[in-house]
C-alpha cells in the first residue's frame, strides 16, 4: 500500500500548555494538519485493516531554501556550498511520530502502531515537497 501527502512534510509539535485560574490544561495546535493529512490519506487506501507486521518506507521531501540557490546567471543553480542533505530541524523521529499518528486514527491500515516492526525514513530535498510511505506485509 503506498500513501503519497503533496505538500510540506509535517513534524508532530509538543503539546502547548494553558492555565486558568486554577485548572491547567493542554491542547494540540497540529488538528486542522492532522485532519487534512487523514482526509488525503482515506482517499488513497485500499483494503482491510491488517493485524500482522508491518515494514515502513517513509520518504519526506522538503524544498530547498531560497539561500541554496545562486543569483544573477547561477540562478537556479545550487550552489556547492548548499549541504546535500536536509540536517536542521524538525527531526525525521516527529516526522515518523505524526504520519503513523494519523495513520493509526484512520482506522483503515492497522489496528495500533505498535504492529510496526521495521521502518526505513529518509529525509531529503527535491523539487516537489511531498510524503511518501510504502506500507508492506512482513508476515501473513
Amino acid at each position: 500500500m503506498e500513501i503519497t501527502i503533496p505538500g510540506r512534510p509535517i513534524a508532530t509539535a509538543r503539546p502547548r500548555f494553558y492555565k486558568r485560574g486554577n485548572h491547567v490544561g493542554v491542547y494540540s495546535t497540529q488538528t486542522t494538519e492532522a485532519g487534512r493529512w487523514v482526509v488525503l490519506a482515506n482517499s488513497q487506501v485500499q483494503g482491510k485493516i491488517t493485524e500482522v507486521a508491518v515494514h515502513l518506507d517513509m520518504v519526506f521531501v522538503l524544498q530547498r531554501p531560497k539561500g541554496h540557490y545562486g543569483t544573477g546567471r547561477n540562478a537556479g543553480k545550487i550552489k556547492d556550498s548548499a549541504p546535500r542533505h536536509p540536517k536542521g530541524r524538525p527531526d525525521i523521529d516527529n516526522y515518523i511520530k505524526f504520519c503513523m499518528d494519523c495513520i493509526t486514527s484512520m482506522g483503515q491500515v492497522w489496528k495500533d502502531d505498535s504492529q510496526v516492526v521495521s521502518m526505513v525514513a529518509v529525509k531529503r530535498y527535491g523539487e516537489n515537497p511531498r510524503t511518501e510511505i510504502e506500507i508492506t506485509e512482513t508476515d501473513k
